[in-house]
């Protein structure tokens, strides 16, 4: 990979103002980053996976022919199913086989339940709140666009992200070998392979946007993708106690370790993990001509998803939806900046804010209730996924051959 500075020029001298955000982060007492915190933001930018890193640079060297059948049938079974598998490939797979001395499987198995309650508008604050504010980040655009974001379409992109969350939020997916840590671990080898490969690009400038996938970016999306749907849940009235946010919040530890975010990025609790997004969105928010490129295709997607009748209205209907979401979280400025509306009506979350809290209320009232409303919630999740593919299956990584191809001529 190439060299980089201690720190790139993508890093601001001051936090800028976070769209959305500072409001609950107020409340919850917090604060801007202080001077070694923001050091420490601007300094992450430079550092990938180690442990990861160095593996695909090693499967490299002996060649991916051999190599890569060996990682996938240790991620599929584990790594004693492959009792003649190299030492590097052994040293990772027992590290992240070996569950950290901090996990509880109890605090999981409650947060699967959590975010499974959260049914489809959990998913909708992620997308249009988490994936769409997202591009303001302008530093990981340029990583996304050289990967082929445009060609692949926003649609696809958001399925495949929103497969890997359903996989480790399925009821043992991050137990040993479930979906969920079997997604994880594909998604930090992806992670790697990009870095290689886009890093390696001639018209990459590392001295301005650090290296592609760095921590700061990656603690960014990891906290994005399953602390906001939770803060953004309880504004739309999706009631979660603390034990539940606390849950959660374990929940995106334990992954954020698997996928290789290191341990001082890693959130403690719930309110450390706001602390965490308010912080590196402080650090990565600086909309620039790639924001739009990015962005309005998006909220124009609604407009092509899969309706099994009345596509048209219900495409228009759809687009409303998720703009209203967006407006209501990211604010006018944010939204002028993605290209988008800056005002509109605030209808959808109006509309489900009582429904929400009436089901919330009586999911925990009835005997039985809170084991039903998951099952109801997950369900509305996977038809939510495949209104976005239609018939096709959300393979998480089904880039990664192209890019594996590529990275191996430079």
């Amino acid at each position: 990979m190439k060299t980089v500075d201690p720190v790139p020029l993508r890093h601001p001298d001051a936090p800028r103002r976070v769209p959305g955000l500072r409001p609950f982060a107020l409340l919850l007492g917090l604060r801007a980053p202080r001077s070694t915190q923001w050091d420490a933001l601007g300094a992450a930018l430079v550092v990938g996976d180690g442990p990861m890193d160095e593996l695909v640079d090693w499967m490299y060297r002996e060649g991916m022919a051999a190599t890569r059948p060996l990682f996938e049938r240790a991620l599929r079974s584990g790594i004693d199913s492959v009792p003649e598998a190299p030492e590097p490939l052994r040293e990772f797979f027992v590290r992240v086989e070996t569950p950290p001395p901090w996990l509880d499987r109890d605090k999981i198995a409650r947060a699967e339940r959590v975010f499974q309650l959260g049914g489809a508008d959990g998913l909708y604050i992620a997308r249009d709140v988490s994936f769409l504010g997202g591009y303001l980040a302008s530093g990981f655009n340029k990583t996304l666009l050289r990967t082929g974001a445009l060609e692949k379409g926003p649609a696809k992109r958001f399925a495949e992200t929103l497969q890997w969350a359903l996989d480790v939020t399925s009821d043992g997916g991050m137990a040993p070998g479930g979906r969920g840590f079997r997604s994880t671990v594909q998604v930090r080898f992806i992670h790697a392979m990009v870095r290689r490969h886009v890093s390696a690009m001639p018209d990459w400038q590392a001295d301005r946007w650090g290296l592609p996938i760095n921590q700061t970016d990656m603690a960014a999306t990891l906290v994005g993708a399953l602390i906001a749907p939770f803060a953004g849940g309880l504004a739309l009235g999706l009631v979660a106690t603390p034990r539940d946010l606390d849950a959660a919040a374990h929940l995106t530890r334990y992954v954020g370790w698997l996928i290789g975010v290191e341990d001082r990025l890693l959130p403690t609790g719930f309110r450390d993990g706001v602390r965490i997004l308010y912080h590196s969105l402080a650090a990565i928010t600086d909309p620039d001509e790639t924001t739009r490129q990015l962005a309005v295709p998006m909220a124009d997607d609604p407009l092509h998803w899969h309706y099994p009748n009345l596509a048209w209205l219900r495409g228009r209907i759809a687009r409303a939806q998720h703009l209203s979401v967006a407006g209501v979280f990211l604010g006018p400025a944010a939204m002028r900046h993605l290209g988008l509306p800056r005002f509109t009506l605030p209808w959808y979350p109006l509309l489900r804010i009582p429904v929400n809290l009436a089901a919330c209320v009586l999911a925990r009232a009835l005997p039985g209730g809170m084991a039903r409303a998951a099952a109801r919630g997950r369900r509305a999740q996977e038809a939510f996924l495949r209104r976005l593919i239609g018939a096709d299956s959300a393979r998480i990584g089904g880039s990664a051959q192209h890019i594996g191809h590529a990275t191996g001529r430079h």
